[in-house]
């Protein structure tokens, strides 16, 4: 029963994705790259990569570790990535990715990417939070996985409706090389709150083509994350492109590892 239930929830978290972002699906066309990661969210805030606009506390950290393994193209991706509360609306962030066995034969780091996100406008009880990146990729991979450098600029906007938390991501992305193109990525994320301990994910994650001016990858992601401490969680997934199936499918594992700035303090009652 309760399986069926859950089922029915990721269905509907799948259809309101593919809502939000259906007229991208409608104006542009084919083409492929190589995929590279670029900067990702932390646990608890964000979903794969959609990012939310709240952000770490004020000096709190944020350490995750994870892996991912992708189908056609085959590869394998390790990475470690973390977020760090300069305030408590000022958040710098960073991930450094390593791909192996690529096609079976090429291993190496790809390019490391720091940013900085700032929340500028606070969630009210009609309007949604906000806030911008600003992130930069440091031309340090392998020739087949670095754009050698890149500038980028975010708009992040996130709204909670009861259980649920939708998020919703805009990035331009200017990369340090003639080769490829200006890179621009819509994501549209949702957190269903399934138990005090577990929320369901969903994303929707379009890019235009690095090489020509075309939509290149269109992906669903799907999975959950369990609070498996005060200070841990764990999230899986999976990913498959519904356009061009490359990759096929990715399966996805991360762990991630949260330091408080304060400890809750007890409360000490004396008997009368």
């Amino acid at each position: 029963m309760i399986f069926s239930v859950i089922f029915s929830l990721v269905k509907k978290i799948f259809l309101y994705l593919l809502l939000i972002l259906f007229p991208v699906f409608i104006i542009y066309g084919y083409a492929s790259a190589f995929d590279t990661i670029g900067l990702q969210p932390t646990a608890p805030n964000g979903v794969f990569s959609a990012f939310s606009a709240e952000s770490m506390t004020k000096n709190s950290v944020s350490l995750e570790t994870g892996i991912e393994k992708s189908i056609e193209p085959h590869f394998y991706r390790f990475f470690v990535k973390g977020a760090y509360g300069l305030s408590d609306s000022l958040e710098f962030n960073f991930i450094i990715p390593y791909v192996y066995d690529f096609s079976g034969r090429i291993d190496g780091l790809e390019d490391v990417s720091i940013g900085f996100k700032h929340r500028f406008y606070d969630e009210g009880r009609y309007g949604p939070s906000i806030a911008y990146m600003l992130n930069t990729a440091i031309a340090s991979g392998r020739d087949e996985f670095s754009s050698d450098g890149k500038f980028g600029v975010g708009l992040i906007v996130s709204k909670r409706v009861g259980p649920f938390k939708g998020h919703l991501n805009l990035f331009y992305e200017k990369p340090g090389t003639g080769k490829i193109r200006d890179e621009i990525v819509l994501i549209g994320g949702l957190e269903f709150s399934a138990a005090h301990n577990m929320k369901l994910l969903g994303e929707i994650i379009a890019r235009n083509s690095q090489y020509r001016d075309k939509l290149d990858q269109i992906e669903a992601r799907l999975g959950y994350r369990i609070k498996t401490t005060d200070a841990i969680h764990t999230t899986l997934g999976i990913g498959f492109d519904v356009k061009n199936r490359t990759p096929e499918y990715r399966l996805m594992l991360m762990v991630s590892y949260l330091v408080p700035s304060e400890k809750k303090k007890k409360k000490i009652y004396e008997e009368e």
